[in-house]
C-alpha cells in the first residue's frame, strides 16, 4: 500500500509552442501564417526594399530643404532659387517609383499562384482541410497588404519631399508621370492592379516563367494606356483676351498645364497657334488682321486639380483591381486544380 496520497489531478503542462506564443505576443496562425511563411522571402525584400527608399528620400528631402532655406522661407522663395537647384535626386525617385508597379507586378503577383499550380503545391493544400476560397483569399489579402503598405509609404514620403516645390515645372511637371504617378494615392492603386493582374495571369496560364514574361506586357500595356488616359480625368479651363500681343497673352496660375493655345477669330472661330507662324513679324501681323484674330484661347488644367484627379483615377484603378480579384476567386472556386 502506498504512503502517498493525491490530493488533486495535476495541472496539464503548458506546450512549449503555447509558452512561446505568450511570450512573442500576436502571431499569425492558420492560413495567415502558412501564406506568409510560403512568400515571407518575397515580402520581407519588399519591405526592406521599401524602408531603404523611404530612408534615402527622407534624406534627401532634407537636403532640399537645406538649399531652400539660403533663399528663404518655403513660402516665399527669393528669385533665382531654381538657377542652382538639383531636381535629378527627385527625378530618379520619380522614376523608381513608377518602376515599382511593373517590378512588383512581375517578380510578386505573377509567380504566387503559378508557382504552386506548377509544382503542384495547389493540389496539396487543396486537399486539406481549408477551402479554396479561403486560400486565395488570404494569398489575395496578405499579398495586397503588404503592397499597399510599402507603395503608400513610398508616396507618402516622395509627396511630403516634392511639396515645397511642387508649383516650379522646373523641378518636376505635375502632369508628367515622374510627379503624377508617384505622389498622392496614384502608386497604390496602380501597383495592387498590376499585381492584382500579374496574379490572374499567372492563375490561368500555370506556368511560372510564361506568367511573368505575358505579366510584363500586361504592365507595361497599362502603363501606356494609364498615362494617356491620366490628364482626362481633369477639369479643362478655358480663358479668352482681347488682342493677340504679349502683354494681351493671359496670366495663369503657377504650376498651370496648357492643353492647348489657339487664336480667337471676330467669328467665334479657333484657328491653330501655328497658323500665322510667317517669317517676319510684319507678315505676322498681316495674317492676324486677314484672319480677323481678336485675341487669344488658352485651354489649361491648374494645379489645383491635381488631388482630386489622382482620386478619381485612383478609385478607377482599385475598381478594375477589385473586379480581376473577385474574377480569380471566382474562377479558382471551381477550375484551380
Amino acid at each position: 500500500m502506498s504512503t502517498m496520497t493525491s490530493t488533486g489531478s495535476p495541472a496539464p503542462a503548458e506546450s512549449a509552442h503555447t509558452r512561446a506564443g505568450r511570450g512573442r505576443g500576436l502571431r499569425l496562425s492558420g492560413m495567415n501564417w502558412l501564406v506568409w511563411r510560403q512568400h515571407r522571402a518575397a515580402y520581407w525584400t519588399l519591405l526592406a526594399a521599401a524602408a531603404i527608399t523611404v530612408a534615402v528620400m527622407v534624406y534627401g528631402r532634407q537636403q532640399m530643404m537645406m538649399y531652400l532655406d539660403e533663399y528663404g522661407s518655403i513660402d516665399g522663395l527669393k528669385s533665382g532659387w531654381e538657377e542652382k537647384f538639383d531636381q535629378g535626386p527627385l527625378r530618379m525617385a520619380g522614376q523608381l517609383l513608377g518602376y515599382a508597379p511593373v517590378l512588383i507586378g512581375v517578380f510578386l503577383g505573377a509567380p504566387l499562384l503559378a508557382g504552386d499550380l506548377e509544382s503542384g503545391t495547389a493540389k496539396l493544400v487543396n486537399a486539406q482541410s481549408a477551402g479554396r476560397v479561403r486560400w486565395l483569399a488570404t494569398k489575395l489579402g496578405v499579398t495586397a497588404l503588404v503592397v499597399a503598405v510599402c507603395t503608400a509609404a513610398a508616396s507618402a514620403v516622395f509627396t511630403w519631399w516634392w511639396s515645397p516645390v511642387k508649383s516650379s515645372s522646373y523641378v518636376l511637371d505635375w502632369s508628367d508621370g515622374l510627379a503624377f504617378d508617384s505622389s498622392g494615392p496614384v502608386p497604390v492603386a496602380l501597383t495592387l492592379l498590376t499585381v492584382v493582374g500579374g496574379i490572374a495571369i499567372g492563375m490561368l496560364l500555370r506556368r511560372t516563367l510564361l506568367s511573368m514574361v505575358v505579366a510584363l506586357g500586361f504592365a507595361v500595356a497599362l502603363q501606356m494606356v494609364w498615362s494617356h488616359f491620366r490628364m482626362a480625368l481633369g477639369d479643362v479651363v478655358t480663358v479668352t483676351t482681347n488682342g493677340v500681343g504679349g502683354d494681351n497673352f493671359p496670366k495663369l496660375p503657377d504650376g498651370t498645364h496648357v492643353v492647348d493655345q489657339s487664336y480667337l477669330t471676330a467669328s467665334g472661330d479657333l484657328i491653330g497657334y501655328g497658323s500665322c507662324n510667317e517669317p517676319t513679324e510684319k507678315a505676322a501681323n498681316a495674317c492676324l488682321e486677314e484672319a480677323q484674330v481678336v485675341g487669344w484661347n488658352i485651354e489649361y488644367i491648374p494645379i489645383s486639380q491635381m488631388s482630386s484627379m489622382q482620386w478619381l483615377g485612383a478609385s478607377i484603378l482599385l475598381a478594375l483591381t477589385a473586379g480581376i480579384a473577385a474574377f480569380v476567386i471566382l474562377w479558382g472556386r471551381k477550375r484551380l486544380v
